[in-house]
């Protein structure tokens, strides 16, 4: 018997089979979802009121939801934004009005709420002011600019992140060892790498994991101990993207951050960008390589040419502000300009200079004429006397003792 023909009777996806119950099937989201978080301790309490879910698709908002109802025990009503119609809308809130009067609360669940208009919006806020319904929205766009301020000011925001590689190799594992819902029925063995690959390369999207690992387990004969080996190379096919040998924690991570760094300080920007590109797809931390250029610019460049540190600085924020992948624009450009930028290590080797002096000689201390003098008191210990304000003199330049020693630390 084929793995089709064992397969045939189950229609829904396995991405849509995996869906978790309960919290304790809920992958990532720690930082909202972790023991004696709030939202937590509000689910668990059947005590939630409207919220608000924002974030990436596949990142387990549906699923929220979904927990979220099978808890409670409040009826539970799901629209779309997309789909449905405002008739539609005040059907489901009449209903919910019926029903609090005897006793039973409802939760509307409305996915992609970005897509209401500001009247369907406003239908939606006396029920929920009311208490009529309680309102659980989701979307993929920061509600702040999406949905309008009286509903935000009646809701609680969540952003959800992206999930973390080793949260979706769990609900990886989870899929091919259950045998109610997932592939544990099947005999599946990944080779070493190959659902890490998946889990990497899906961007934090559970969903395109599971379908990706649906995909490699159906479509891939049984060896002949019926067998399915799900390799490397079926992997990649799967999820339509190469593997990288590159290891996030070992040796390929630091050739290849040490390489661009040198490429970037050796003035050659081919290099630099390659090594940036297989950075980027393998997955390595956008944040991780913005420090590296920052740290770059400001030493290897440094002060012949300050506005490669402005570039920097700049490609670090539109990784926050952006986000990835467009974020790898502003970092290809800070890249190219540091690689062509002249090169001088003035700034790092006066700060190393004097970071060294401070840790084996014996600390200066500041001469009475520089010490602070905007207290009572303060002339009475010399402070401040004889201070001469550079502006008083021509080109806003004066001799005058600095160092109880003079030292030589910037070297232009």
């Amino acid at each position: 018997m084929s793995l089709f023909n064992k397969y045939e009777n189950i229609k829904d996806p396995l991405a849509y089979r995996m869906t978790p119950k309960t919290l304790d099937e809920y992958a990532g989201q720690e930082h909202i979802l972790g023991k004696g978080k709030l939202l937590r301790r509000a689910i668990e309490a059947d005590r939630v009121i409207s919220l608000i879910l924002y974030g990436p698709p596949g990142i387990g908002k549906t699923a929220l939801a979904q927990i979220i109802a099978n808890k409670t025990n409040a009826r539970f009503e799901r629209l779309n934004a997309a789909t449905v119609g405002l008739d539609e809308l005040r059907r489901v809130i009449k209903k919910a009005r019926d029903e609090k009067k005897t006793g039973t609360r409802t939760i509307l669940f409305l996915d992609e709420i970005h897509r209401f208009n500001k009247l369907q919006q406003d239908a939606l806020l006396p029920d929920v002011e009311e208490g009529n319904i309680t309102l659980i929205a989701a979307t993929v766009e920061n509600p702040f600019f999406y949905v309008n301020s009286a509903l935000l000011s009646r809701s609680q925001v969540f952003e959800l992140k992206p999930l973390l590689t080793e949260d979706i190799l769990k609900i990886l594992n989870r899929a091919l060892t259950d045998k109610e819902r997932g592939l544990g029925n099947l005999n599946i063995s990944p080779e070493k790498g190959s659902l890490e690959h998946i889990a990497k390369m899906a961007d934090g999207d559970a969903r395109k994991a599971l379908s990706a690992l649906e995909i490699a387990a159906l479509t891939t004969q049984p060896d002949a101990n019926e067998k399915i080996i799900i390799t490397k190379e079926i992997a990649e096919e799967s999820i339509q993207k190469k593997a990288v040998v590159y290891d996030k924690k070992g040796g390929q991570h630091y050739d290849t951050i040490s390489a661009f760094i040198k490429s970037m300080r050796g003035s050659d920007p081919d290099a630099a960008i390659y090594y940036l590109a297989k950075m980027l797809y393998a997955g390595e931390d956008p944040r991780f390589i913005a420090r590296r250029i920052v740290i770059c610019a400001a030493e290897d460049v440094g002060l012949k040419d300050p506005m490669a540190l402005v570039l920097a600085i700049s490609a670090l924020k539109a990784i926050e502000f952006v986000g990835m992948p467009e974020a790898r624009i502003p970092l290809a450009e800070a890249v190219i300009y540091i690689a062509n930028a002249p090169k001088g290590n003035s700034a790092y080797m006066a700060i190393e200079e004097a970071m060294k002096d401070i840790a084996e000689e014996e600390t200066m201390e500041v001469p009475d004429h520089l010490k602070g003098s905007n207290y009572s008191g303060a002339k009475k210990l010399g402070h401040g006397i004889g201070y001469k304000y550079p502006h008083d003199y021509p080109e806003g330049k004066v001799e005058q003792e600095y160092l109880q020693k003079k030292k030589k630390y910037y070297k232009p």
